[in-house]
């Protein structure tokens, strides 16, 4: 059901390591528009992508070198979100203000599943701006009614905090996260 909503242009919220995401096709320019109106969120901070697999993000991101990527893909599946240098012609509403994306290939079971039958997919929390990140579906509900088109059933993932995000090129922190033992 979710990847055929994400395939139709339909907005998706399921649960991923820490907190429920809301999801959408990351190249259609309309639902991605659509999440960041519901979320009142800023175009400028633009959003990340998650995957099943490294092989769904590469036609968004680029690996400047092969230390850098396999740096990256030792961490992954897993809660570190890596940005790199965005492929041209990514939509605004999706890399943001900059030249580059977030991406993450999650460890969440249905977040995963999701992935391996839709693609890549839009994950940012679900919650309105400056409003806690909804841990349940019916939290999502109360957030976004009948605004989002499909809700996963399930649970999260054991972490407390949202995916840490690094900097692809340095490994700089840029948001401390959920990362086990740490």
């Amino acid at each position: 059901m979710a990847a055929r909503a994400v395939a139709q242009g339909q907005l998706i919220a399921y649960p991923t390591e820490a907190v429920f995401g809301l999801g959408c096709d990351p190249l259609n320019a309309s639902a991605v528009r659509a999440i960041l109106t519901l979320k009142r969120r800023r175009i400028a901070k633009g959003l990340i992508v998650i995957a099943a697999e490294p092989c769904q993000i590469s036609g968004l991101v680029w690996f400047p070198s092969q230390e850098v990527r396999r740096r990256i893909l030792a961490s992954w599946p897993g809660p570190i979100t890596w940005v790199l240098p965005a492929h041209r012609g990514l939509p605004a509403a999706l890399r943001g203000a900059h030249r580059s994306l977030a991406v993450r290939v999650t460890a969440h079971p249905i977040a995963s599943a999701i992935c391996r039958r839709a693609g890549a997919i839009v994950s940012t929390s679900a919650n309105p701006a400056g409003c806690e990140p909804a841990r349940s579906p019916a939290r999502v509900r109360i957030y976004f009614g009948d605004a989002v088109d499909y809700v996963c059933p399930g649970r999260v993932g054991p972490q407390r905090l949202p995916s840490e995000i690094r900097d692809g090129i340095s490994g700089a922190c840029l948001r401390s996260g959920g990362v086990f033992g740490g």
